[in-house]
This record gives structure tokens, sequence and C-alpha cells, in this order.
């Protein structure tokens, strides 16, 4: 056996033992008050020296070994800590969520365990003197709360002297045991926006008087999609999709007021960019049509995240070492997904990537997908993980 994998094997049962004891005392973004209390307590057992971000929640923790030469960059490792608003349909499972209205359906609590096992595999490796550059943990709070818990890192200092920086994301499509790994955008862009029409109201029999908001509304929803479509070059696969539409409270009453709720997602950084002036000049040549006085409130979120091909090269050889070999490919080319994750502000900031680390049980044909109330993952992956990373930071990953 490996040295590094029977390291990680000494840890495994207590990883998946943490795992279970947070998927069973979830907690929202900003509100990881025990995650981040356990993590430190650990950290510290652990002989390292983790440092709280301001807001409470959320961790900073750096191996240095001795004699690192001062502004030698930090490889980095991120897991975000928190949870959904969403109710844990596992009711066949000893580690279902205590916390009414509130899971791991996302798989956080996987991602935590994993670099809290590198953590662990890596303080060892300071000790012994096997650790030969400086690496920066990352326990971050508030991954789905838009624009993200990310910035409360950066603002931090989080990623000031990192010269690379790795993360992995479950993904129930992928069989325990392998990886996948995309170059380029892997996921996207993600910005909220709730427009807002307005005019004098009416009676129905007089629409011609008055604005009618409820023919507005409801042609905007029906063209904007297709018309901001046309005006984006088709390959930046921007998407603009309604959640809420919402006018009118009477029959014969033509309404003041009107809203559209909805997402823009898009696949690259060049659309992204112009996507909210696009929208206004869109919306206000349609709201004129229409006689509607109109305002829009776009909430930039996330930017996509754009895997680096280095890093990409170095998740690749490393899985493939420690791993492959054994008859089967173990890394495996992912698809790119119109799901949002703030990842993409790290990389704003230093080289890096996000890999699909594989949760599905080999036995298992139907996948329990991300954000809903049954999702669930096979633990193996959490060992999994642990040497991946100990490998990228001991021997495969450079900055």
């Amino acid at each position: 056996m490996r040295p590094l994998r029977a390291q990680v094997r000494a840890y495994e049962a207590e990883l998946i033992a943490f795992r279970r004891d947070l998927h069973r005392h979830p907690e929202l973004g900003r509100q990881e008050f025990r995650t981040t209390r356990l993590l430190r307590e650990r950290l510290v057992a652990a002989g390292l020296d983790p440092r709280p971000l301001p807001g409470g929640t959320g961790l900073l923790v750096d191996l240095v070994p001795p004699g690192t030469e001062v502004g030698t960059p930090l490889l980095a490792f991120r897991a975000d800590i928190d949870a959904l608003p969403i109710e844990d349909a596992k009711s066949e499972v000893p580690y279902r969520s205590t916390v009414p209205g509130c899971a791991h359906a996302c798989g956080h609590d996987v991602h935590t365990s994993v670099v809290l096992g590198t953590a662990l595999v890596l303080a060892d490796a300071l000790r012994e003197g096997r650790l030969r550059q400086p690496v920066r943990l990352i326990f971050q709070p508030a991954e789905e709360m838009m624009p993200g818990g990310a910035l409360d890192v950066i603002a931090a200092g989080g990623m000031e002297g990192v010269g690379r920086i790795f993360a992995v994301h479950c993904d129930p499509k992928v069989v325990v045991g392998r990886i996948g790994l995309r170059t380029g955008a892997i996921t996207s862009a993600c910005d909220a926006l709730v427009l807002s029409l307005d005019g004098p109201g009416g009676h129905t029999a007089r629409p011609h008087l008055t604005t009618d908001l409820v023919t507005a509304i409801g042609r905007l929803a029906a063209d904007l999609p297709g018309a901001l479509a046309r005006r984006m070059d088709p390959r930046w696969g921007v998407s603009l999709v309604w959640g809420r539409i919402e006018s009118g409270s009477a029959p014969n009453v033509i309404p003041q007021h009107a809203e559209l709720e909805g997402t823009v997602r898009c696949l690259e950084l060049a659309g992204w960019r112009e996507v909210p002036d696009a929208l206004h000049e869109l919306i206000g040549a349609m709201a004129e049509i229409h006689r509607a006085k109109w305002s829009l409130d776009y909430k930039r979120g996330v930017p996509p995240v754009v895997n680096e091909a280095e890093t990409i090269a170095q998740l690749d050889m490393a899985m493939t070492r420690q791993f492959g070999g054994e008859g089967e490919g173990v890394v495996e080319e992912t698809e790119q997904s119109l799901g949002g994750e703030d990842f993409s502000w790290y990389l704003e900031h230093a080289p890096g990537a996000l890999a699909r680390l594989g949760v599905r049980a080999p036995h298992e044909t139907a996948v329990r997908d991300l954000h809903q109330g049954r999702f669930d993952v096979d633990e193996r992956a959490i060992a999994i993980g642990v040497e991946l990373f100990g490998s990228l930071a001991l021997e495969y990953g450079h900055c």
C-alpha cells in the first residue's frame, strides 16, 4: 500500500464520522458557528493554528515548512461548509438532518471532510519533514448565498500569497473512485434580476386609457429571453429564465404594478460582462411600446468557473498516478453546467480548477441529484478526495 494511502486510511473512519455529524447538524450560510467550532478544535488538536474569518464562521489555516522563503506561493485547497434550506428526505439513514428545513443536499459536508482530512495528513507530513511547499486550507462559509462567501475569504486576505487553488465538488453522476475534469468553463455565471413595471392602472373596460401592465409583463416574459439571446454571441451560452411573475388582484382591474423575477446564466466572462447593459436597452425599448415605466434590480451573483489548463493537468496526473493502473481509467471529461459556483471569485486572484468528485455507489442506477432532499453519497469518496489533495500537496501540485 502506498504510504499516503495508509495515512489516509488511518483517518478514514474519523472523517466519515465527522461528515455524518455535520450532516445531522447542518447550518446555513454565515450561521456555521458549530461547524466552525468543530473544525477549529480538530485542527488545533492536530497542532495547527486556524484563523477564524471576521464574521465568526469559516477558517484559514496555513502549513508552512521550516525554512520556507518569504514570498513563496502557497498551494490552496478550498472547502465550502454551509448547507441548504431544504428538507432532508432520507428517513432510512442514522445521519439524517436533525434541523427542520435544512440539509447538506449539495455535498458540502463531504467537501469539508475532504479538506479537514487533507489538513490532518499534511500536519503529519509537516511534523515529519515531508511537506516541501507551503499550503493554505480554506474553510469557506456561505457558498450558497449570492455573491458568495468566497468574497468574505478574499476580503480577509485569504488569497494573499496563493499561487494556485484547487477544489472538488460532489457529482452524483460520477461513480466513486473517479473524478470529472474539464479545461475552461465548467460552471456558469449566475445573476439574479427583478424587473418591475408600473402604470396608472384602470378598468379592464378601458385599456386604451391606461397602461395594460398584464399584457406588458406577459410580452416581456415571453419575448425578452429570445431578444437577449439574439443580442449575445450564441457561443456564450446566455440563458435568461423566469421563476416568478406577479401582477393584479381582480379580474376587472388593470393593476398599477407588475414584477418578473429570474436568473441570467452565462458560460463566458465576455457575455457575463455585457448582459446588464443589453438588458437595460432591450427592456427600455419593450416597455416604451406599452407605455410602462420600468426599473431593473440586477444583482451580480458569480462569474463562471474557468478551469486553468495547467491546474487540470496536475489534477489529472495526481488522480491517475494515485488510483490508475488497475485496468480502468479514473479520470473522465465532464460537461459544462449552468449552475453557479463562487469558487470563480478565487480564480480572479490565482489560477486554479474545480474537479467533480465521484460520489455515486457503483450499484446505484438512480442518480440522487444535488439540491434534492434524498441526496446522499458513497462515503468512500472522502478518502479518495483526501488522497488526491494530499498527493497534490506532497508530490504532483505546484504553483
